[in-house]
């Protein structure tokens, strides 16, 4: 069930959270051209067709040549000599139904420009460039230059003399809750201690739900003027009423128009946008070089020979000319020569980064979405190539000379050997979802593992949903509900029949260590993550430091992207989870003090979680498990009170007999919750509550609720009962309806209860009070329960039950009803202001906004990481780590950090060194304890006072010397009273040693190889 129907939300609708409705129908009605389909053009023309643009054409008049195999994914062997549109249309066509693709293969003309709302050129020369960015400066077509040579790019955009942008950055809008505000000229508001407010200098803000000074509540948008962290001014409130409580300042989104100058002339003094800015002299000198190479081009009718010393001078006193005619300052010359040597290259790393940036471009031209780039681009990764004192002796014309080879135009750049050792690469990519597609097409294309000998494993425990379309470009509709790794997998072969590469389906984390295992580490070449949380990252981070292994690691937020490179004795790792990188809300203010609409949604899936999931997972679990009861008595006495009462309530007491016992059920549970339990914390705390301070108690952060009366007319109301009742309905296997009529006349036969206050409840204020007075439980209660569960039902089948597991993705199966509609009848409760189907479905799904630009410029920059460690790069100053924002055109390239080093003994060490050793010697013999002791004696000079195997002592400075004589994995099985897993051949120990006066908590790992 859409919630648009315009826009097919189960497609789009990660890429929704990126952009929005709004901006949606834009992108929905432009026609885009986009010239040239070699590598470059074909990424651009992927990612716009997945983003549902209504439609795109395809121009190009070339025939494909061997060069075109290496980046241009559409493209086969048997495709040489054919025309590169036509062969890649039926490709394009199967990426998006509601886009309309068609290939045209005539020359551009100014004519034919027209049909357009953004023309995007790529492998043109510059007069055509000029040409035509005049003739659509003119005519208000948004116009677009997009080039890659080698390792270089290049990005240029004119979206015309006025274009207006409705939402510069795309984030939502900021919102501070409110303490107090003054009356005075300016007016001081004061913002609660929860965070800095974030509004900006000379911004807007309105303002709802204040208690006293309501004149605010129904003003317009006000200007802000920052005073401070939490404290902004807004002018004279002088003569509106006392403020009393509450109240949230939220910013209004403003548009924003920006200018844009024609090509011709804005190339003779081009406005720049960073993407590396240790590199801003190379940017400009390469502003120049490629209008050199265009120069070039036109006077030779081919671009510079790969590593032709007599080209690359040629070009360079080209540039040397225009420096003279721009009055340049600084020219770098060494980055002109290398633009040359490797001009004739086609890399797909680079033309899946610059392909993103420039697609992103599009859909900002499109949907007037983001801050448009102002108004050129230049990048290059020339670090890739071999460092400085080893590109004489491996990069040679003869090296690098074309071979009718698919790598032809990789060869160009890193010749015949490199091309060699990338074909004999073992990888293990873990994560075949949209980051993943990303890297395995490049992988097929550079030829990473498709030697033999090479080896790719790609490991993805999901299955291929709808939503995924959108951005996992390897997956076509047939395909839903097959495994992601194995159609990733056999799209890498139809892309490169040479690769070898193996489909999994595990999760990479402690339990698949029999299959991920020391021999499977040992044998790889690296790793690259493309995962979707913390947790998993860090786990294979961890094995890669163990193995000593690089890992290429990447990550999206809609239009934000990340890569870090992780080389063994050189970097950083990926390191431990962060602490605090996402907040926990506090239990007491889910349950009693939700002042946000994430309170109330993360509320929400509470309820559903204990309501339609675990209550019936717990009555399966009584049912089959003779120990389960114990069990349970066991977590505690409170816990153990929740969980009997739910038991007893699942199969007595509120046991349905049919679908209006479930309408029923939902009715008093409505009642429950959004009038008795909210009268009832009013009696505890009444609206005017002091504290013992002498200050409001419904005061800062706690918003006073109040009750809300059913109405059946409530749309609200009403959605919950629905949701509510067939949610019930179906976990007892009753079915139910969506016919509101007939729910509304079940309604009427149920009887709700008079409501009356408790005496004696106590209801928590902090999380503190909940945890102090978890021992307090109706003991006669408990053991009431557990006499009535003591024997279990003679015909179990009949109370077996059928848990729901929340499905966001799904539409028709009431359980997004239920969270919109019991969040917003909560917040109504609070006075929050509620959130739509949308935006209820990005939190409580915990949804990750994505999109295929971010995607594909990640993957690229994830890859040429790859070519250097390939390459095996030692100078950390050749790598980067990267964070981009294309919707605010904001790019940073670093190098990584060092590993972080220490000392023991008086020896430097990092995270990076560890102490192996070989327990099992050629007769099968294991080592004593005290012969490994004498090892690392003999082998490093350090004396073991301390040793550990996780949070197990397992000897103590010589009080434990009866395990000397043991033989090490005897000692483990023995302290541990665990048996080691068959499959683990490794035992990692920590230990502390004599010599280290330091007495440091780091030391190097032993790595023990028992098997």
């Amino acid at each position: 069930m859409s919630r648009n129907a315009d826009i097919d939300e189960g497609l789009y609708s990660r890429q929704l959270y990126v952009l929005g409705h709004e901006a949606m129908h834009r992108l929905k009605t432009a026609d885009i051209l986009i010239a040239g389909m070699r590598g470059l053009g074909v990424e651009i023309a992927k990612n716009i067709i997945l983003a549902g643009v209504k439609s795109v054409t395809i121009q190009d008049e070339g025939l494909t040549q061997w060069p075109d195999l290496s980046s241009q994914f559409y493209l086969g062997e048997s495709d040489v000599g054919q025309n590169r549109a036509e062969c890649s249309l039926p490709h394009l066509c199967q990426l998006n139904a509601y886009v309309k693709v068609s290939a045209y293969t005539g020359p551009l003309t100014e004519d034919f420009l027209a049909q357009f709302q953004v023309v995007v050129l790529t492998d043109s020369s510059l007069d055509e460039q000029c040409r035509f960015g005049d003739f659509c400066h003119s005519n208000e077509i948004k116009f677009i230059v997009a080039d890659t040579k080698g390792l270089c790019g290049q990005l240029f955009c004119d979206f015309g003399k006025e274009f207006e942008v409705m939402d510069a950055n795309g984030e939502p809008p900021i919102s501070a809750m409110i303490a107090h505000i003054s009356k005075g000229n300016p007016g001081i508001v004061t913002c609660t201690d929860e965070g800095r407010h974030g509004f900006e200098d000379g911004g807007y803000v309105t303002f709802s739900d204040i208690r006293g000074m309501t004149e605010l509540n129904s003003c317009g948008p006000v200007k802000v003027k920052v005073l401070g962290t939490y404290s902004f001014s807004i002018g004279d409130t002088s003569a509106f009423s006392e403020y009393k409580r509450g109240g949230v300042a939220t910013e209004v989104k403003r548009s924003m128009k920006f200018t844009f100058e024609p090509l011709r002339k804005s190339k003779m003094h081009p406005k720049m946008v960073m993407t590396d800015y240790g590199k801003p002299e190379k940017h400009e000198t390469l502003h120049w070089a490629f209008q050199a190479l265009h120069a070039f081009v036109k006077t030779n009718q081919r671009l510079p020979k790969a590593r032709a010393q007599t080209d690359a001078e040629t070009l360079l006193s080209m540039v040397r000319q225009l420096k003279e005619e721009a009055q340049l300052q600084q020219l770098d010359e060494d980055l002109v020569r290398k633009l040359s040597f490797t001009a004739r290259g086609d890399l797909a790393p680079v033309n899946a980064f610059i392909g993103g940036l420039a697609a992103q471009e599009v859909m900002k031209a499109c949907s007037r979405k983001f801050t448009p780039l102002q108004q050129w681009l230049y990048f290059d990764a020339l670090e890739c190539l071999p460092e400085e004192d080893e590109q004489a002796q491996v990069l040679t014309e003869e090296a690098c000379e074309p071979r009718d080879s698919r790598y032809d135009g990789q060869i160009a750049v890193f010749g015949k050997a490199f091309q060699e050792k990338l074909a004999m690469q073992k990888y293990f990519l873990v994560g075949a979802g949209a980051i993943g597609c990303e890297l395995l097409k490049n992988f097929a294309l550079i030829g990473l593992g498709a030697g033999e000998g090479g080896h790719i494993t790609v490991t993805d425990m999901d299955s291929i949903e709808r939503s995924n379309l959108n951005r996992q470009f390897l997956f076509r509709p047939q395909d839903i509900g097959m495994l992601k790794s194995e159609v990733a997998a056999r799209a890498t072969v139809g892309i490169n029949p040479s690769m070898q590469i193996t489909a999994h389906q595990n999760r990479v984390d402690p339990g698949s260590e029999v299959v991920y295992g020391h021999q499977f580490f040992s044998d790889l070449d690296g790793v690259a993550a493309a995962l979707d949380n913390v947790e998993a990252r860090v786990y294979l981070d961890g094995r890669c430091v163990m193995h000593q292994k690089p890992m290429l690691e990447g990550g999206t937020l809609g239009s934000k992207g990340h890569t870090l490179v992780v080389v063994p004795f050189l970097t950083e790792s990926y390191g431990p989870a962060k602490s605090g990188s996402e907040k926990e809300i506090p239990l007491c203010t889910l349950k009693n003090f939700p002042y946000r609409i994430e309170h109330t949604l993360q509320w929400a899936r509470d309820q559903f979680e204990g309501l339609f999931k675990q209550q019936a997972e717990n009555v399966n679990q009584y049912l089959d498990d003779d120990g389960f009861l114990q069990r349970t008595l066991e977590r505690g006495e409170a816990e153990a009170l929740e969980i009997l009462q739910g038991l007893c309530q699942s199969i007595e007491d509120q046991r349905p007999g049919g679908w209006e016992d479930c309408v029923g059920w939902a009715r008093r549970k409505w009642e429950t919750l959004y009038n008795n339990d909210i009268r009832q914390l009013l009696h505890c705390f009444p609206s005017d509550q002091m504290t013992s301070s002498g200050l409001p108690f419904w005061s800062g952060q706690k918003r006073c609720p109040h009750p809300l009366t059913f109405d059946p007319n409530n749309t609200t109301h009403m959605d919950y009962i629905v949701a509510a009742a067939n949610l019930y309905a179906q976990i007892y296997g009753i079915e139910g309806t969506r016919d509101r009529t007939a729910i509304g006349k079940a309604l009427q036969q149920v009887q709700i209860p008079n409501f009356t206050p408790r005496s004696g409840v106590k209801i928590h204020t902090t999380d503190q009070e909940m945890e102090n007075d978890k021992g307090d439980v109706d003991e006669d209660l408990l053991e009431c329960l557990k006499g009535r569960l003591s024997s279990r039902p003679e015909q179990k089948n009949s109370f077996r039950m059928h848990p729901a597991e929340f499905e966001k993705d799904d539409d028709t199966n009431f359980h997004m009803d239920f969270i919109v509609a019991a969040s917003n009848l909560r917040a109504e409760n609070y006075d929050i202001p509620p959130a739509d189907w949308h935006k209820s479905k990005l939190i409580a799904g915990r949804i990750i906004p994505a999109i295929a630009t971010t995607t594909a410029a990640v993957a690229g920059l994830m890859c040429l990481e790859l070519y250097k460690v390939v390459q095996g790069h030692r100078n950390i100053r050749s790598f980067r780590s990267a964070y981009i924002n294309m919707a605010a055109q904001h790019y940073v390239m670093s190098e990584p950090f060092r590993a972080p080093t220490y000392y023991v003994a008086g020896k430097k060490y990092s995270l990076w060194d560890d102490f192996p050793v070989q327990g099992m010697s050629a007769s099968q013999k294991e080592m004593t304890l005290r012969e490994l002791f004498a090892h690392i004696k003999r082998e490093h000079n350090l004396e073991i006072t301390h040793l550990f195997y996780g949070p197990a002592m397992l000897y103590y400075n010589g009080a434990n010397v009866e395990r000397l004589e043991q033989s090490v994995s005897d000692v483990v099985r023995t302290v541990t009273k665990t048996e080691i897993p068959a499959h683990q051949q490794v035992l990692e120990f920590t230990a502390s040693f004599a010599e280290d006066e330091e007495d440091s908590e780091t030391a190097p790992p032993i790595r023990y190889r028992f098997r």
